[in-house]
């Protein structure tokens, strides 16, 4: 009997580490409660976000740098993003944010380019050159409308 017990307890210990684990890993990819939030914070102003959410990716020549932590509208009625940039990565202060889409459901998310200045953004900076989303229904609805006009 004692060695059943041994087996059952051994058995649970493995089962409850197993399931801990899993629930660590979910919070740490899924960045959710504070864990995996390490980085500094960058803001940057846009006339038009074209609908970028919190959690959206920031990156750098194709690779995650970081992520939207919130988006909402300053006194300038612009959209204002706050941004969480690993650590590890470096911004420049002539750096330009773009809004951009991803694949082919257009997913959005913001893109850095970087200058030339030797000067890095500190916690707390702003990007202040930025580029709005394009929207394909404006696109659309400009050439529909200026091909009817010049058929008349």
């Amino acid at each position: 009997m004692k060695e059943y017990n041994r087996i059952e307890i051994t058995v649970g210990l493995f089962v409850f580490i197993g399931i801990a684990s899993m629930f660590y890993m979910a919070l740490k990819l899924g960045e959710v409660g504070g864990i995996g939030t390490s980085g500094y914070h960058l803001q940057a102003a846009f006339d038009d976000v074209g609908g970028v959410r919190a959690g959206a990716d920031v990156m750098i020549a194709g690779v995650v740098i970081g992520r939207v932590d919130n988006v909402h509208l300053n006194a300038d009625d612009q959209a204002e993003v706050s941004m969480r940039i690993h650590d590890n990565v470096h911004i420049t202060a002539d750096a330009i944010a773009s809004i951009r889409t991803k694949g082919i459901i257009g997913d959005r998310f913001i893109r850095i380019s970087q200058g030339g200045d030797d000067t890095m953004l500190a916690d707390g900076g702003t990007v202040d050159e930025t580029e709005s989303a394009i929207s394909l229904e404006g696109l659309v609805s400009k050439y529909i409308f200026n091909s009817d006009s010049s058929k008349k």
